[in-house]
């Protein structure tokens, strides 16, 4: 076996600090993602709370609005988990082993299948409330 000359360990030393410093990076937006997911998740939650919670005051108990709450909450969740998904990619992006591979497939096949069950569960409301309102319309 040859000894490794200069320029083969000044770019093998090259190419392990831009490695490196591409993985910090990435590290750096996964975590920035994940920050996102949190406060989408709480920004939905509060607005939520507050609707329910203004609907109480305002309304009687009775009369407020589940489904509105819902789908607004729902479409925050959606977009959280839009962002978990990619914050997942970018940590497995640089160099992953077999495992991480599997274990993102199986992440990304139940965020995927969450947001597609749910954006269908949106559309089917939004569906329902958009003819609610066209019949209502017709109806005067």
């Amino acid at each position: 076996m040859e000894p490794l000359g200069d320029d083969a360990l000044g770019e093998s030393r090259e190419f392990r600090a831009m490695e490196d410093l591409f993985r910090l990076v990435a590290s750096h937006v996964a975590l920035l993602l994940e920050a996102m997911v949190v406060l989408t998740v709480a920004i939905g939650s509060l607005e939520a709370l507050w609707r329910i919670f203004t609907a109480f005051l305002v309304h009687r108990a009775d009369d407020w609005n589940r489904r509105a709450v819902w789908l607004r909450f729902a479409g925050w969740i959606l977009i959280s988990l839009e962002f978990a998904l990619g914050a997942d990619i970018v940590r497995t992006a640089i160099a992953p082993s077999w495992d991480d591979v599997g274990k993102l497939g199986a992440i990304a096949v139940i965020r995927t299948f969450l947001g597609f069950f749910l954006g269908k569960d949106l559309e089917t409301v939004e569906g329902e409330g958009k003819r609610g309102a066209e019949s209502t319309e017709a109806a005067s």
